[in-house]
């Protein structure tokens, strides 16, 4: 077993100093150790590797939350940020109270290769493959990047109410991106791979679909013609339409949003406010995705939550304090970027549950309308629900069938009104990794979805 970040006795002497100031009291150390490696127009421009390790300590007082953060690990380090914390919460008193730890709940990683295994050869090695499948697809093909990232973070959090847990959790990442020129000018094409586990998910096979993949879209993206303009039906590919819904409803399902009455769901627990067909999950526990945690950043198992089943409002995603102040027990979806942030109620596995029908059904009961194979980033307010995505990769369907490809344009409406539209669901679930921006911070999450339909959404297109 590796060596502990700080020793159990000095996280408890710890705490109990920063308890004796406020009603709670946390201690969250973290070692992050990062490399990656990336590869532009054949030439290799990054080899780059980092660590990162220090200890957050928050201490609350009445609904008053100080927070300081250090990289000093030592005793003396520890007590002067929570000393820090605590100037900054309390109230008056003072002291110290002892705070019993029981015996630490570790979790064990789930990667077999670790990146410390893995030599920077067999990463370049990578990049190369990777650069030279894209380029072969075709001559049009005149630009590749190619990505590749991991990190493997270490961390400990204990609690003042007895939590004491550690995990190591291993995230590998590599990427791919292709520019096409043709008469219709310069096409994107992207694609990602993810996963919560080491090198051993990274395969050859992985590095060439991803690279052909970017390199297909691009060159497809060269036909593509000006998207139509409108309400129409659109049919959103298996996993491409996740982050639709991580977007314009998951962020309004968040306890902070909900208890400051900023999203169109607040109060409405119990009520219809989707389609029968859906039923949103946001789940921790689903191993290998970009969005697994054994445990939150609050120190609390992963857990699976069902936040609307058959259309139906059950339950909002909570982190431990907003938790308590309803007397509830935490989601496990306290999460942070690191060590010099504070935990706040975040996603990690955003998705619909599939349905029953046909996939290829569902586009041929379409006479009309856009197959969206790729979504974009996007914009959303939680107060109202409306949202604008791009669409990355979309095509015309005509007579039941997939046509010609369409430029990039804009996906516009409302999430509430746009759950309540879902009007086929098949049974072709998949997911698809990213990362959550969030009041500064940035989170790895996974989202997904089975090939959908919807049956009327507002396209921003350029056609007359």
């Amino acid at each position: 077993m590796a060596k502990p970040l700080v020793e159990t006795d000095v996280i408890e002497r710890v705490l109990g100093a920063a308890r004796g100031f406020g009603d709670f009291a946390e201690v969250f150390v973290e070692d992050r150790v990062t490399s990656s490696a990336s590869l532009d127009q054949g030439r290799i421009e990054e080899l780059s590797n980092g660590r990162d390790r220090g200890a957050g300590i928050r201490v609350v007082v009445g609904e008053t939350t100080g927070f300081a953060h250090t990289a000093d690990l030592s005793e003396t380090g520890l007590m002067a940020a929570a000393t820090a914390a605590a100037t900054i919460a309390q109230r008056g008193g003072g002291g110290a109270r002892r705070v019993a730890l029981g015996t630490r709940a570790d979790h064990a990683r789930l990667a077999e290769v670790l990146p410390s295994d893995v030599d920077k050869a067999a990463k370049v090695a990578w990049l190369r493959a990777a650069n030279d499948v894209a380029r072969s697809e075709g001559a049009q093909i005149t630009q590749v990047q190619v990505g590749l990232g991991d990190s493997s973070r270490r961390f400990l959090v204990a609690n003042s109410d007895g939590v004491f847990a550690s995990d190591h959790q291993v995230r590998t990442r590599f990427m791919v991106s292709c520019v096409a020129q043709g008469d219709t000018g310069m096409q994107t094409g992207y694609k990602p791979f993810a996963t919560t586990r080491g090198y051993e998910a990274l395969t050859d096979d992985v590095v060439a679909d991803a690279a052909r993949q970017a390199a297909r879209q691009a060159l497809t993206k060269l036909r593509a013609r000006p998207a139509p303009s409108g309400d129409l039906p659109v049919v959103l590919a298996g996993g491409s339409g996740g982050i639709l819904f991580h977007e314009a409803c998951g962020h309004g399902l968040e306890a902070d949003a909900i208890l400051k009455r900023a999203s169109v769901y607040a109060g409405r627990v119990g009520e219809q406010v989707a389609s029968p067909l859906v039923t949103l999950v946001d789940d921790g526990t689903v191993q290998g995705e970009w969005g697994y945690l054994a445990i939150d950043d609050e120190g609390y198992a992963g857990t699976r939550n069902v936040l609307i089943e058959n259309g139906v409002l059950t339950d909002y995603m909570w982190d431990l304090l907003r938790a308590r102040r309803e007397g509830r027990a935490s989601s496990g979806n306290g999460r942070r970027q690191s060590y010099q942030h504070l935990p706040m109620v975040r996603m990690t596995n955003t998705y619909l549950m599939p349905g029953a029908d046909d996939a290829d059904e569902i586009i041929a009961q379409t006479p009309y309308g856009v197959y969206v194979a790729q979504l974009g980033g996007g914009q959303v307010n939680t107060a109202t629900g409306d949202f604008v995505f791009g669409m990355t990769e979309a095509y015309l369907i005509e007579n039941g069938e997939i046509t010609a490809p369409l430029r990039d344009c804009n996906l516009i409406g409302n999430g509430p009104e746009t759950l309540a539209r879902v009007d086929a669901v098949a049974a072709d679930f998949s997911m698809t990794p990213g990362t959550c921006g969030k009041n500064g911070q940035s989170v790895p999450v996974g989202t997904g979805q089975a090939t959908m339909r919807l049956s009327s959404v507002t396209i921003g297109g350029t056609a007359a």
